[in-house]
């Protein structure tokens, strides 16, 4: 959860635009102005770690040169959180942490981050109302395979128990569609889909964070290092995921996320276009709702790496 004393000195905002919106600084403040010149937001500048600008906008060179002197970046995405540009100060040239990222060639680190996302999946099957006996007994193999994670063991062990646990906690989650398994990409079904269009959108941010923090997102400390691939992104929001997994489950009991919003091209299922900003808008919702958190365990997770603590010290993320 966020530290309150840490969140008072430095935070994330998320800024959405609209045509004609002007990104500016008066007197230590960044202030955005709709075309007609009002206001829209202000803020001071001594508490931003970084400025996410979501759409189309106009930013003042002087912006930018403040933006360094007071030590935020700008972070430019599209819609879907997609980084295009970071702008101002990041810690690019940290050539530190770069050199402890390829030192590091263990497993205990990847172990404890799946630990983590296995407690949540538990966690989130806890918060479903009028749990069955099926899901009570999905709660406990995952709970125990939690525990299993405390001992040291071998990456291959570490994926087996992975893959037990996606098993277990899929067919429970979304215990209310005709689910046929986790099938990342591949868009057998409308489900599946949005599970992805969700996981994209939460990768992007924590790309965006890491980005800032001056790490080689494309090292990872689980996901092995493949051409293009951002395997460290990957590692890190693996705990976070679940956020996703229970939005989707919400929505569609709440009717938000339906089987006529999408289409089957080539045998692969896509949703409408017009379907697109309100499945944006109830996943953003989601996400933004844990975003200090991801935000605070990014940087704990970076002050861990530098600092070389125990993996017993090793930042969790938490679901509330």
């Amino acid at each position: 959860m966020l530290n309150a004393n840490d969140f008072k000195k430095k935070q994330i905002v998320f800024l959405f635009t609209n045509e004609g919106d002007k990104l500016s600084f008066l007197n230590d403040n960044i202030i955005v102005k709709n075309k007609e010149g009002g206001i829209k937001y202000q803020s001071t500048c001594y508490r931003l770690f970084m400025i996410c600008v979501v759409g189309n906008i106009s930013i003042t060179s002087g912006l930018i040169q403040r933006s360094k002197k007071f030590g935020f970046s700008i972070c430019l995405m599209t819609t879907t959180f997609k980084v295009y540009e970071i702008l101002g100060a990041r810690m690019e040239g940290n050539t530190l942490l770069r050199k402890h990222q390829y030192e590091y060639t263990e497993n205990d680190i990847g172990r404890k981050i799946e630990q983590n996302k296995i407690k949540n999946q538990s966690q989130i099957l806890k918060n479903i109302r009028g749990k069955n006996q099926i899901m009570k007994e999905g709660i406990e193999l995952l709970d125990k395979m939690v525990v299993q994670l405390e001992q040291q063991l071998e990456y291959l062990e570490v994926m087996g128990i992975e893959g037990n646990a996606a098993r277990v906690y899929f067919s429970r989650v979304f215990d209310n569609v005709d689910w046929k398994g986790r099938k990342p990409r591949i868009k057998n079904d409308y489900v599946n889909v949005t599970l992805d269009i969700g996981y994209t959108m939460l990768f992007n941010i924590v790309d965006a964070i890491l980005q800032v923090y001056g790490f080689d997102t494309y090292y990872g400390v689980f996901h092995k290092c493949f051409y293009m691939r951002k395997s460290l992104v990957c590692d890190l929001m693996e705990p976070i995921r679940p956020v996703v997994d229970y939005q989707v489950r919400k929505s569609i009991n709440l009717g938000q996320c339906k089987e006529n919003d999408f289409e089957v091209v080539n045998n692969r299922w896509c949703l409408k276009y017009k379907s697109n900003p309100q499945y944006i808008q109830f996943l953003m919702n989601a996400i933004l709702e844990y975003k200090d958190d991801i935000f605070l365990y990014i940087q704990q997770y970076y002050r861990f790496f530098m600092k070389r603590k125990s993996v017993s010290e090793i930042p969790v993320f938490i679901i509330h």
